[in-house]
């Protein structure tokens, strides 16, 4: 009874402060952005608590237990990309004043069309990441709290469309501030009590078969793991959420303090999600790996403290639900309705079809995840197309490069194709995921194409 009165508390105050943090909103740039002021350990919060999903807390869990320590080496590809971002680009964000979403960076660098296709792909990704969050609500609820999953979809995502709606930005940042210091507390929790219970770390190095101690492992070769390590270093650089926040703090110091601060904390954070799968492992070898969180949960931590970390967990969806929510809505407003519109929108009415568009996306989410399940693989799979056709040009505009119309274009058409051939035709051979052959298809023909239109106009 305890646990449900602290996770209903939670919930609640989630709620409210989001509620509340709408007052005074009037323009799509506060309702994207917020009022780019942010210092930087709140960069690093409600950026933490954005790329901490299902996938690297409870799918980091899962794989560890199955394969072993080399899922959490893996991972640290995503740490390397923020530290590479905070290092290189973050602080060139000062050379970009009024940019509120991925499509008008690519607008400087390579015009107007660029701009609608990059919101296209925006909106695609976005979508597709807030119906696999919402698929784990309800998941989440129907392990943790014995709640059917269509009622644990409705609470947690009603409660994350309600917020985001109405606040916006500000709703987001500040809700995910508060996710993230529960997370942050809950799941190191979870991982001694854990240990605690086992009566030492070396009771998990008994339990687990040799090889799930090693790198790569008994279950992957080198070769896999390097194409896993860079899926992981390029499949969520610079997507919408994370761009969006390197454009909120007080200025770009800010915002690269920010974003390494960030980085070096996703380090030790994945060791301590995956160890969880090593407990969970030395407790019941028998188990079903994709319970290995839940299992540890349930089993080590006494009342009250699995109130907070069960909360916890909840934070770990609703943050990414609500980040890829705005950023859906703000690429869909801002890089592909204003485009294509002839006569300009009033601000009102930019927020407006903002807040609707958000409230659209969240609901259809529920919608899929209810009904129609496998539709939510479809949209999930345009994750594989967002690096190999997006990051190589965003990137090359960020960092000040000389770009051309022909370099996007060239880039973009060998990138989708390259992760087609690969994956479809050629089934991802040696293991090598073919997003990773698609950036580097795009890289190639970008480079190539930029440097024959730049010597052709001299």
């Amino acid at each position: 009874m305890l646990d449900y009165v602290i996770i209903i508390l939670y919930l609640s105050i989630i709620l409210l402060v989001g509620l509340w943090s709408g007052r005074g909103m009037k323009s799509l740039q506060e309702f994207s952005v917020s009022h780019r002021s942010y210092t930087s350990m709140v960069i690093f919060a409600t950026l933490s608590a954005s790329f901490i999903g299902g996938g690297f807390s409870i799918g980091n869990a899962e794989k560890v237990f199955r394969l072993g320590i080399v899922n959490i080496a893996a991972l640290w590809g995503f740490s390397l990309k923020e530290i590479l971002v905070a290092r290189y680009i973050a602080p060139r964000t000062g050379n970009f004043p009024n940019v509120i979403s991925v499509g008008d960076i690519m607008e400087q660098g390579y015009g107007k069309a660029a701009k609608v296709v990059t919101g296209f792909f925006s909106v695609f990704l976005c979508a597709g990441i807030v119906g696999a969050q919402v698929g784990a609500m309800g998941l989440i609820f129907k392990v943790f709290l014995d709640i059917e999953p269509i009622w644990g979809i409705l609470i947690g995502c009603g409660i994350v469309i309600a917020y985001s709606t109405v606040g916006g930005m500000r709703a987001v940042v500040l809700t995910d501030v508060i996710q993230f210091c529960v997370l942050a507390i809950g799941l190191p929790a979870a991982l001694v009590f854990g240990i605690v219970k086992l009566g030492g770390l070396s009771a998990i190095k008994a339990a687990a078969p040799a090889g799930h101690f090693s790198i790569p492992g008994e279950a992957m070769t080198i070769t896999a793991f390097l194409s896993l390590f860079l899926t992981f270093l390029l499949g969520e650089t610079l997507v919408p959420p994370y761009v969006q926040r390197l454009f909120m703090g007080k200025n770009a110091a800010h915002t690269a303090r920010g974003t390494m601060l960030s980085g070096i904390f996703s380090i030790p954070f994945f060791v301590i999600t995956g160890a969880i799968g090593l407990v969970a492992l030395a407790l019941n070898p028998k188990l079903d790996p994709n319970l290995a969180m839940p299992y540890v949960i349930r089993t080590v931590l006494p009342p009250g403290v699995r109130g907070i970390v069960v909360a916890g967990i909840i934070s770990i969806v609703m943050s990414s639900a609500d980040s890829f929510l705005n950023g859906a809505a703000t690429s869909c407003i801002n890089d592909v309705v204003k485009p294509l519109r002839k006569n300009p929108l009033a601000e009102r009415q930019e927020l407006l079809l903002a807040k609707l568009t958000n409230c659209f996306v969240g609901i259809m989410a529920v919608i899929f995840a209810i009904k129609i399940e496998s539709v939510l693989d479809i949209l999930f799979y345009a994750y594989n197309f967002w690096a190999p056709i997006i990051l190589v040009p965003l990137a090359a505009v960020l960092l000040g490069f000389r770009v051309t119309k022909a370099g996007f274009l060239v880039g973009t058409v060998a990138g989708a194709a390259g992760v087609l051939i690969w994956n479809g035709l050629l089934k991802s051979p040696m293991g090598i995921e073919g997003l990773v052959i698609g950036v580097f298809c795009n890289l190639i023909a970008f480079v190539v194409t930029n440097k024959l239109c730049t010597n052709n106009v001299r």
